[in-house]
């Protein structure tokens, strides 16, 4: 097998293939995995040249994290890729106690052996962009600091209240940190010394060169790195320039489908508009209640049931736990210990139940959260790319290996992912 350009971790699903769009696209042939693949899954993807595993540290503890993330990220590094990316989301949304990056940067740099974790979050092309250290994210056609935001500062987990990424983190980790601002970065700025080094990207022009830093000054001493997808929007200028990647591939849409199901555990306003776009245009809804679904077996049966008969009569069943914010039921579930999981799961498991009775051939999974849970409950080995949607960047539709339901497509949809109509576009199967 060829040395992999790159191996990755995603902290949750549908950043996971968020990462395998941004590098599949530009012609490097990646695939997703969803659990420590064996010998024989590995070698049905001869030609891939980078390798994720997705993951749910997102949503999960700094102990989780100590018992995980080491094993697999000594996984990842047997693969001896050129880098190693921990993929987190492009808002930074995090704490010290769930989804801490900080600790994540920890782990990773000791199994790597890396002095200085170079650090990339801003992604002009899903409108993420750093300046002078701090984050800011489009909304709605606009542009707001990532703690004036009108969600991710109300974020009913992990609220951003911090700006200053270096800030931010510096609530997770004793590490030091440093960075290259968006000005210094078009010089040839000096390395600081520090141990995590946050990379300005704030446009097209910064991205080049946050790339270029990375693949020929960083990479050898620091083989581990951070961030959102643009560490891979970064660095596909720095490869192509390299001669190690060509020509952007094309892809074909993949075609209408009849029916498909879709369930989501997401209480963003971005999926409320989404799933009112859908209802009003042939999607038949499955109102749940998510602390009963959490808690009581029988709304998962009652949500298969009334999927089944959605079905039946021809129809594409919605699923969904909240119709945005307001439907939010934080505080029960937060007293309830594991609650938010146990609705990602529940969700894939009427999912496949949908999925497998019906033999469906397409279907939506909506949350980032959810996706990580759900996925798993859907007996799904291994995703590849199958068709990307350049409007919206971070929501492929994905093919399916080792589903129980032969030629499955999967679109993982995180929250703020997506215009109105994505649900219907999926459905379509065409980018336009």
């Amino acid at each position: 097998m060829t040395r992999p350009l790159l191996t990755y971790y995603g902290d949750d699903f549908t950043g996971s293939t968020d990462v395998m769009e941004a590098l599949a696209t530009n012609g490097i042939e990646t695939v997703l995995f969803l659990q420590q693949a064996d010998e024989t899954l590995l070698g049905q993807f001869p030609d891939a040249r980078a390798f994720g595993l997705a993951g749910t540290s997102r949503s999960e503890t700094p102990d989780w994290m100590d018992s995980h993330l080491p094993g697999a990220f000594q996984w990842l590094k047997r693969f001896d890729a050129e880098l190693c990316h921990y993929k987190v989301c492009s808002t930074f949304d995090s704490a010290p106690h769930v989804g801490s990056i900080g600790r994540a940067i920890e782990i990773g740099r000791d199994v790597f052996g890396a002095r200085t974790i170079p650090l990339i979050v801003g992604a002009p092309q899903i409108r993420r962009y750093t300046a002078f250290g701090h984050l800011f994210a489009a909304y709605q056609g606009r542009v707001y600091r990532i703690d004036r935001h009108p969600v991710m500062s109300r974020h009913p987990v992990t609220p951003m209240a911090e700006a200053d990424v270096l800030a931010h983190l510096a609530h997770q980790t004793a590490l030091s940190g440093s960075s290259i601002d968006n000005v210094a970065l078009l010089g040839n700025p000096d390395i600081p010394e520090a141990d995590i080094l946050l990379i300005d990207v704030d446009d097209a022009v910064t991205q080049a060169a946050a790339g270029d830093l990375l693949w020929n000054r960083l990479r050898r001493s620091s083989p581990f790195v951070c961030g959102s997808s643009g560490v891979e929007y970064a660095l596909v200028h720095a490869l192509r320039a390299a001669g190690e990647i060509g020509e952007r591939p094309t892809y074909s849409p993949a075609g209408s489908v009849r029916q498909m199901s879709v369930v989501s555990g997401s209480v963003s306003p971005t999926t409320e508009r989404q799933i009112r776009h859908a209802l009003a245009n042939g999607f038949e809804g499955v109102a749940l209640d998510a602390v009963k679904l959490a808690a009581d077996e029988a709304e998962t049966v009652r949500a298969i049931e009334e999927g089944l008969a959605i079905l039946s009569r021809g129809g594409s069943p919605l699923i969904y736990s909240a119709l945005g914010p307001s439907a939010d039921k934080g505080a029960a579930l937060a007293a309830c210990d594991g609650a938010r999981h146990r609705i990602g799961k529940a969700l894939g498991r009427i999912n496949r139940a949908l999925v497998e009775r019906a033999k469906l051939t397409r279907t939506v999974i909506a949350g980032g959260d959810t996706s990580s849970h759900a996925l798993t409950e859907m007996g799904v080995a291994a995703l590849t790319l199958k068709m990307p949607l350049p409007q919206t960047p971070g929501s492929p539709l994905c093919t399916a290996h080792g589903a129980s339901t032969p030629n499955l497509q999967v679109a993982l949809k995180g929250g703020q992912v997506g215009h109105d109509d994505y649900f219907s576009m999926i459905r379509s199967g065409s980018p336009d």
